[in-house]
């Protein structure tokens, strides 16, 4: 008896023993994810440069120019964000990605901020932060001369093209069901197979097809604007709180230096020529008006 009483005692004292050491895990586990929250802006600063993911094939937003380096409106702001946060504008590693790698490259810690064409959803508010917007966009739709499509009910029986992980993939999923979506990776296979006679029209943000269309003689933006209005934002780790107040706080600032339209002028006119109000594109310090 005297020994089973024992045993017991020393089951019991194993569970206590346990408890602690579980309790003390989960408040370590705690500890860590909030200092690693805290010191995320830190961290970045103690390594000298940091990752920003963006686009190498959607010009004007982000593509490689004639000689081979990043360029595009994204990386122009991109650069700033580098300058103020590091003292220097190469001090950024250029992570490359497509639409559908936005939100898994910050999940999975691959960069530290995405300024790619980034579209605000509800959806993607879920899984990353977005900071404050510095553009406004719509759905467009753009199709060949002498077939141009001016009404989404002229795709019925006919193929509309559109890029993986794109809001217009979402959107027209959801809102047009019966019309039939060709997928791409990204927004160079799309456009081939556009010019492929793969699809009937393209559909995806309108700021980039005004680009597109501009540059590509034999092809129209038949539909402008679609869907509600959507802003643009960059967007860093869900719960990367320091990160993200001093993007917010960069984004104001350069609202005041009215750097969105330097940024325009500088890689967005030369693609819009006069066809784009900058005003119904560039938000100025997180304000859209």
């Amino acid at each position: 008896m005297k020994r089973t009483l024992g045993n017991s005692s020393n089951i019991f004292r194993g569970l206590a023993i346990l408890s602690v050491l579980l309790l003390a895990a989960a408040v370590f586990t705690a500890h860590s994810a909030s200092a690693a929250e805290k010191d995320s802006l830190a961290a970045i600063k103690a390594a000298g440069k940091i990752r920003i993911g963006v686009y190498a094939d959607e010009p004007p937003f982000g593509y490689i120019d004639k000689k081979g380096k990043n360029a595009g409106f994204d990386l122009v702001i991109a650069r700033r964000v580098a300058k103020d946060l590091l003292g220097g504008e190469n001090k950024v590693e250029w992570v490359p990605l497509n639409p559908a790698d936005r939100v898994e490259y910050l999940e999975t810690n691959k960069v530290d901020i995405v300024f790619a064409n980034f579209t605000v959803t509800k959806e993607r508010a879920e899984r990353v932060d977005f900071a404050l917007p510095y553009m406004k966009a719509a759905l467009g739709l753009v199709s060949k001369n002498g077939q141009v499509i001016k009404d989404i009910a002229e795709l019925k029986g006919k193929k509309l093209i559109i890029v993986k992980g794109s809001t217009a993939e979402k959107y027209l999923a959801y809102n047009y069901p019966d019309v039939e979506l060709l997928k791409f990776e990204d927004m160079s296979e799309a456009l081939q197979a556009l010019a492929g006679g793969r699809g009937a029209a393209l559909s995806n943000d309108n700021t980039l097809l005004f680009a597109w269309a501009n540059a590509n003689p034999g092809y129209t933006v038949g539909i402008p604007s679609f869907g509600s209005p959507d802003t643009i934002a960059p967007a860093v780790r869900k719960g990367n709180k320091e990160l993200l107040r001093w993007l917010n706080d960069e984004l104001k600032k350069l609202g005041g230096e009215r750097f969105m339209h330097k940024a325009y002028k500088e890689a967005l006119e030369p693609f819009y020529g006069g066809a784009v109000d900058p005003e119904s594109v560039v938000v100025e310090g997180g304000v859209v008006k």
